[in-house]
């Protein structure tokens, strides 16, 4: 006798199995009858039941929303001179301070010029350069320079930043920076007119600058690392404490506040290194966001995620629009005016304002950002105009959100 083979309802990949391959399993799997089927229709339906009222929230790792305290980048500033520009340089005239720099970058080199002597030249522009210095950034790495004039220079384009030493907050040189620009546009001007493609005032050299000292970091003192959350929120707090105790052990992840979580970390160096690898990469199942949206009011942008919720309302809405015509007129001289007399060109203004009716709009409950929108949208208000919506729907409770104007 052959036996049967056995039921995919034992197996754990039912649940992914659709309802309609039941029928396509052969001929063994039909002989399980009609019990066997509906108790199989059964299970089928519970597992997709229960997938579809489980919560989709998003899932990410670890580094993507904490970073280790004291671990960043250091900005650099310098003051410089960019030479080798095609007289599109600063005017000595308007802008002193770019000859003077030359004339003491010159000095430095053993060459002084007589006193009183006109010194005007169109290829150099007076320029600040900015970087960032990296973490654990050792002297010799290179890292990329941006150079910016502070001058009257029409274009940088084509010129060549000479050595210019990179200072951190404290004063100290911690970089020295040099190379020739890349400049993204292009510019021509002729006859009075002007046409220019993109920003010509400021470049970037890629590899730039040379580290010349180190920034020492907390990396490796102390038996604790605290890692500091992008946003504070306790609930994500909490959850990646966990999600590192389940991983490495309980008691090694303590959540101190919404934005700090305590590790206890190995420490030797390569065990450490290795400790933080390993916690960078864990899952982490992120709770929903807090509802917000965000409006910018200079430019009219509204955005907000999808936790926004919007409650029964009625809003009207109307627009007031107010029309000015301004239509010249010319007015003869009097009759016995003096000769020679010019007619007198009169302006005559018109007013009018007329305001649209706004027809009350009733916006039922919605819990899904698409509904809130299409609510919105369906009262015909511009961008600038939802501003004053959300803030009046915020103010009468019907707004379950968070708003932020920027």
């Amino acid at each position: 006798m052959n036996r049967l083979p056995t039921p995919r309802a034992t197996r754990p990949r039912v649940a992914a199995e659709p309802l309609g391959a039941v029928w396509a399993l052969g001929p063994a799997r039909r002989r399980l009858g009609l019990a066997g089927l509906s108790l199989w229709a059964a299970l089928v339906a519970l597992a997709m039941g229960l997938l579809a009222a489980a919560p989709l929230h998003a899932s990410t790792r670890i580094q993507d929303v904490a970073s280790v305290q004291g671990v960043r980048s250091n900005p650099l500033t310098g003051y410089g001179l960019v030479v080798g520009l095609d007289g599109t340089g600063d005017q000595a005239a308007q802008m002193p301070f770019s000859a003077q720099s030359l004339r003491n970058y010159l000095e430095q080199h053993g060459l002084s010029l007589p006193p009183g002597a006109n010194f005007q030249p169109r290829n150099v522009a007076a320029v600040l350069v900015t970087a960032q210095l990296p973490a654990f950034a050792q002297p010799g790495q290179a890292i990329d320079i941006t150079v910016s004039s502070i001058g009257n220079a029409r274009s940088l384009r084509g010129g060549t930043l000479i050595t210019t030493p990179l200072r951190g907050v404290d004063g100290q040189i911690y970089a020295l920076a040099q190379g020739n620009l890349i400049v993204g546009g292009a510019g021509a001007a002729a006859a009075g007119a002007q046409v220019v493609i993109n920003h010509l005032s400021v470049g970037r050299i890629p590899n730039g600058g040379q580290v010349e000292r180190s920034v020492p970091t907390p990396f490796l003192l102390g038996t604790t690392i605290d890692l500091n959350l992008s946003a504070a929120d306790f609930q994500t707090a909490r959850r990646v404490a966990l999600s590192i105790n389940q991983a490495k052990g309980a008691g090694t992840a303590q959540a101190l506040d919404g934005r700090v979580v305590r590790l206890r970390a190995p420490t030797d160096p390569n065990e450490r290194v290795a400790f933080l690898a390993d916690i960078e990469q864990l899952p982490l199942q992120l709770a929903p966001p807090t509802a917000r949206v965000v409006v910018n009011s200079r430019t009219g942008s509204v955005v907000m995620n999808q936790s926004v919720t919007l409650a029964p309302a009625a809003v009207a809405h109307g627009s007031l629009t107010v029309t000015i015509r301004v239509t010249p007129q010319v007015a003869m001289p009097p009759p016995f005016a003096p000769p020679g007399t010019p007619p007198v060109v009169v302006e005559q203004a018109e007013v009018q304002i007329g305001q649209e009716g706004g027809a009350l709009i009733q916006l039922p409950a919605s819990t899904q950002l698409s509904e809130v929108v299409r609510a919105l949208n369906a009262m015909g208000a511009t961008p600038m105009d939802l501003v004053s919506i959300l803030q009046a729907l915020r103010a009468a409770g019907s707004l379950r959100a968070e708003l932020e104007v920027i």
